[in-house]
Order: structure tokens, then C-alpha cells, then sequence
């Protein structure tokens, strides 16, 4: 039966495709791959002001290439229908985005899934760059930290339960499937209330 030794031992082999993989998927996708950098900084198999670094660099890279992807989609690709998916979708959970497009792009940094059709869309709607990267800024200070440690408190449950491999990676896994039904009921919430409740 392996322990979480295992796991430790080989995240320690490939340290640099592990660090690769993290910015990577920040640019990407955000959540799981904040969760599971979180998990492996519990386990204490990362260097954390490199893991900090490599996260601040991914995010801000993902910051930069969404706007001026959605910029360029604008200027060459304007006609396309998937656009209008992309559009629909933004406008349908903040319908004052183009009033408020600090608090919409700052929210959804917090809805899975969504933060990227905002962040391009806030480029191809031409949002003020200065609003867009200090609500980018500003959320990713408060998403990225509860994120990391939220992962670390996922490890450290897993590991009091068991320190055999699987049934621990299986743990954590159950864990983060858990924290993504609740974040699409919250954002199920947060629908409801923009639906029935004109913010101002």
C-alpha cells in the first residue's frame, strides 16, 4: 500500500513540468490549478515564493492576452456567432457589466468558468483598461489566497483521514467536487437575485 510519499516523491521528480503545469493552468482555467498548488503546498512539496511568483506571472499574463484577445476579436472576427454565445452569456449573469464593469469583471473572477468569457469580453466591448486591470488587480488579491488556502485545508482533512495514496487523492478530489457544486449554487443565487433585483 503506497503512502502519501508517493505522491511527494514524484511531484519532487518533476518539479519543473509541476511548475510549468501551474502557469499554464492559470492562464487557462484558475480554480483547480490554485486548489491543487494549494494541496502540494501543504504537502510541502512546492517552493512558495517561486509558486507565488509563477501564479502572480500567470495571472497577469491571462490579465494581458484575454483583453487584447477580446480587442483583436473585435477588430477581425466581430460578425462571428460565437461571439454573440459570449455576449449573451456575460450579459446574462451581469446585465449592468457596461455600467459597472469593475464590479462585473471583480465578481466574476469568483463564478467558475465565467471569468474568462468577461475578461475577453472586456476587451471586445472595449472596457477602460484602467477599470478593467485594477478589478482584475484587485480580485485576484482576495480569489488567489483563498484559493491556495483552501487547498491546503482540503490536503490537511485528507490527510487526517488517511496517508494511503489514493484513498487521500480521492479525498481531495471528492473535496474540490464538493467546492464546485457549491460555487455553481452560488452562482445559481447570485442569477436569481440579478434577475429579480435591479443592483444599483
Amino acid at each position: 500500500m503506497h503512502t502519501i510519499n508517493l505522491l511527494i516523491r514524484l511531484v519532487e521528480h518533476y518539479q519543473a513540468v509541476v511548475y510549468a503545469l501551474i502557469f499554464v493552468g492559470l492562464i487557462f482555467e484558475g480554480e483547480f490549478t490554485l486548489i491543487s498548488t494549494g494541496v502540494l503546498i501543504h504537502l510541502g512539496v512546492l517552493n512558495l515564493p517561486l509558486t507565488l511568483i509563477l501564479i502572480l506571472l500567470g495571472s497577469l499574463t491571462k490579465t494581458f492576452y484575454c483583453y487584447y484577445l477580446g480587442k483583436l476579436i473585435y477588430e477581425k472576427w466581430n460578425h462571428l456567432k460565437f461571439l454573440k454565445y459570449i455576449e449573451k452569456r456575460v450579459n446574462y449573469f451581469f446585465p449592468h457589466f457596461q455600467r459597472k464593469p469593475f464590479w462585473s469583471i471583480f465578481i466574476s473572477k469568483f463564478i467558475m468558468w465565467l471569468n474568462f468569457s468577461t475578461i475577453v469580453f472586456s476587451g471586445y466591448s472595449r472596457i477602460n483598461f484602467k477599470t478593467y486591470l485594477k478589478a482584475e488587480i484587485f480580485s485576484t488579491i482576495i480569489w488567489a489566497p483563498l484559493l491556495l488556502m483552501l487547498g491546503s485545508f482540503f490536503s490537511f482533512a485528507a490527510l487526517n483521514i488517511s496517508h494511503e495514496v489514493w484513498r487521500y487523492s480521492l479525498i481531495v478530489v471528492l473535496f474540490i467536487i464538493g467546492f464546485i457544486l457549491l460555487d455553481k449554487i452560488i452562482a445559481w443565487i447570485y442569477e436569481f437575485f440579478e434577475e429579480f433585483y435591479d443592483i444599483e
